[in-house]
This record gives C-alpha cells, structure tokens and sequence, in this order.
C-alpha cells in the first residue's frame, strides 16, 4: 500500500488552478469520516504559486467557514433532519455562528449563483476540474444589465457570476436560507461532475497543513 502511495503522489501535477487528487481521494476512499477541529486557517489572501518541486498540493488551500464550531453531517446516507426520511446527503455541513464569514476553498471562477431551492443562497465555484458549492449563506441574488450578482449588504459582500476569486477570500457568510434547522455551511465537492466526499479532503488538508 505505501508502495502504491508514494508512486500515486510522484504522479500529482500541481497546476494553478487545476488540483489533481482525484488518485488519492480514491486511495483514502475506504477510511471511515472522523470529526476534526482546529484546522489552522490560512491568511485572507493567501497566493497559491505552484512549483514542480512542490510535494504539498494541500498547503495554499483555505478551510471554508470562520468561527467553525462542530461537523452537524457528514457525507453519505442519513436521516433528514427536515423530513425524517432516509436520504443520500452529498455534503458537509459545518455549524457556525449565524453571520461567519465563508471562504472560498481554492481560486476559481464563479459559475452559478442562486436563492429559489433547498440549498438557499448558493455560489458554485469552478477550479479546474473541481466544483466547490456553498449553500444557506445569507444575502439574495440579483439581476441587473451588466449580470446576476449576490448581494449581503450587511456582511459587505457583493459577488459576481462570472468573477474570479482567489483562495481564502470571503464570498458569503453563514446564513439560514432555504432548507435548514440551523445556521452551518453546508459544502460540496464535485470533480468532473462526480460528488466527493469533502470529509476527506478535510482531513488531507489538516495532515498536511499541521505539519507544516
């Protein structure tokens, strides 16, 4: 098994723009989801400057909600908190005071914006292959001639579909929209259209970035 680690992280590319773990996801794949805390956050602009000597792919990427306080749901089939049925939950969500600030996991463009499903106020981002999706923040979004925008006047967040964001950068904040029994961010991760569970890429953020 180490064998075949090391020769999977000899083959990562690290590419702006473009993180390429789907290889070791797949490895961590069978490791039960454990509940984490703490994870050392990165500064609000952190810059991402990839280099061919880089063994960290993990280093420059931003853990998506300030104030965290606990993981309410995991990845993987559940008891719906809203309906009591059995359901297939496709993210993380992560419980935070109603107004903390969401961070945008890695650099990319937005992609989508909206407020009218169970998700709430949503922002999916794009970044290479991955898509990152923030649901329940707060604020509405908006149409106006020059595009669709999301408006949090109070949290001073205006964010354009079609904008590039660099990793860390506040892009919401955690709110209560759509279908939801409290305030949490609740996060998912696709790449090339499959969902990923993102308690995994949680922990491979946290191992690497406290030991560095």
């Amino acid at each position: 098994m180490i064998k075949v680690l090391n020769s999977c992280r000899r083959k990562l590319t690290v590419l702006r723009s473009r993180p390429s773990w789907l290889v070791l996801l797949t490895i961590l794949g069978f490791v039960t989801f454990l509940s984490i805390g703490g994870l050392r956050q990165p500064p609000l602009k952190a810059q991402y400057v990839p280099t061919a000597a880089s063994s960290n792919i993990w280093e420059y990427a931003s853990f998506p909600v300030e104030n965290f306080q606990t993981y309410t749901s995991g990845y993987g089939y559940r008891t719906s908190p809203v309906t009591g049925e059995p359901q297939f939950h496709r993210g993380l969500d992560m419980a935070a005071p109603l107004g903390s600030y969401v961070r945008n996991w890695w650099e990319g463009r937005v992609v989508a914006l909206s407020d009218h499903t169970a998700c709430g106020t949503m922002i999916k981002i794009q970044s290479g292959q991955w898509q990152h999706i923030y649901c329940h923040l707060m604020g509405s979004v908006e149409e106006s001639p020059q595009g669709r925008y999301l408006m949090d006047r109070e949290g001073g967040i205006i964010l354009w579909q079609g904008q590039e964001i660099p990793v860390g950068a506040r892009i919401g904040r955690v709110g209560m929209t759509g279908r939801t029994t409290g305030p949490h961010l609740h996060w998912e991760l696709k790449h090339r259209g499959q969902y990923i569970d993102p308690g995994l890429v949680i922990k491979e953020m946290f191992r690497y970035q406290a030991s560095s």
